[in-house]
This record gives C-alpha cells, structure tokens and sequence, in this order.
C-alpha cells in the first residue's frame, strides 16, 4: 500500500471524537448516562431532545385521510434533515473512516456489510428515517453495492428504531395489559415495528430492490413471531 493510500485510510483523534459524539447523541446514551450519573446537562445533547418536538396544535388530533397522512410526513423533515446535518459535520471530522474501522468487525462478519455502514447503524437504532436516508447515500456515493444496501435494508425493516419502538410500547403502562403479556408483546413491537409504516419509510427511501421487497415483508413477521414464542418460554 502506497504512503498516499496509508494517510488516507488513517483516522485522527478529531474522527474519533466526532464518531464518539456521533455515537452517544443517536443512541441515546447521553441521556442515559445523565439520568444514571445525575448530570441532566447531558440529556442536552441527546438527539431526541435536540430534535425537540411541535406544540399540540400543529398536527392536532381527529385528522382522517390524506391531508392527515400529508402533516404526519411533514413533519419528518426536520428529524432528517437535522440528523443529515449532524452527520455531514461529523463525516467532515472524520467519523466515517473511523466508523469504517470500528464496525468493521462486527459488520462484516454479521451483516455481509462494510465497517462505513456504521452511523447509519446507529442512527437505525433512534430513528428509523435517518437511518434509510444514510443508507441510501452511502449506495449513491458508491461506498456500498447494491447487495450490500439490500442486506443492510432487510436489517432495518425489521429491527429500525428499537429504542423508539420499546418507549411506544406504553399498552403495559396504561393498565392494558399484564406485565407478563407486555414483556411477550415488546418483542414483537421491537422487530416488526410500524410494517407499513417502515416498508415507505426504508425499504422504498432507500432504494432498494423491489424484487426483494416480499422477502423483507415476510421476514419481519417471520422475526416478530419467532421473538414472542422465545419470550413466552422464558417468561
């Protein structure tokens, strides 16, 4: 490998850092650990409570029909557009390459995918939008191939936004269900999400192959049922 192929695959303490942040701002885990250590400032930093949220009468309630389903994709785009943002400046400090590191291991050897997959990874972990988006320009920007996008899609339809997904799941908090029929649901929740919802929103945003798109459809079932029969066994 040449002198030139060597600096540029090399990662610097600023790419690090900025994968860092990357990583604890979309995981959730600066509000975590400020709720664990007593140190509120760092849910500041979040990207759930730096997306923030609209007053009650943007959307409002009772809405039907098309005009309803026009407001409820309206206001996606400020999610994505801010979350393109953080990852534009990060991708500026180097968090890609770094990502391409540090993911590689556990990518590859799982998924069939590069290592560079890894914000868009994280960021399927809290929003299921962003993290379609990111896959598609990692495809147009040739650092993926088609079937490695695929692969990567199939992923999300059925495992995007988990953390958002189990915090939706409030049917045990409302007194709806038991405890032990809410632990045997979350499963479900969690894998299958919103499946039509997630079909526009991943499978078809990220351009992937329609011919796969009935496979991507029956494994979120397939995911959904199998997690709620291993759960009712161990429960």
């Amino acid at each position: 490998m040449s002198e030139a192929a060597k600096d540029h695959d090399k990662v610097s303490l600023k790419g690090w850092i900025a994968l860092a942040v990357f990583i604890l701002m979309f995981s959730g885990l600066f509000k975590v650990l400020g709720d664990a250590l007593g140190l509120k400032w760092l849910s500041a930093f979040d990207f759930v409570v730096l997306n923030g949220k609209f007053g009650t009468d943007l959307v409002g309630k009772g809405g039907v029909g098309a005009r309803t389903g026009f407001m409820e994709a309206f206001v996606l785009f400020p999610t994505v557009m801010f979350a393109v943002g953080v990852v534009e400046v990060c991708e500026h400090f180097g968090a890609l390459r770094a990502a391409g590191k540090l993911f590689t291991p556990l990518l590859r050897p799982l998924l069939g995918i590069p290592g560079i997959c890894g914000l868009a990874f994280v960021a399927s972990l809290n929003s299921s939008d962003v993290g379609s988006v990111l896959t598609r320009q990692l495809k147009e920007n040739g650092h993926i191939t088609d079937d490695e996008r695929t692969t990567f899609v199939a992923y999300q339809y059925a495992a995007s936004a988990p953390i958002t997904n189990t915090l939706a799941a409030d049917l045990y908090r409302r007194g709806l269900l038991t405890a032990q029929q809410a632990t045997i649901l979350y499963p479900g929740v969690i894998l299958m999400g919103t499946l039509i919802g997630h079909y526009v929103r991943i499978v078809i945003v990220a351009g992937t192959n329609p011919k796969y798109h009935p496979l991507m459809f029956a494994i979120c079932l397939l995911d959904a049922a199998i997690g709620m029969l291993l759960m009712r066994l161990f429960i």
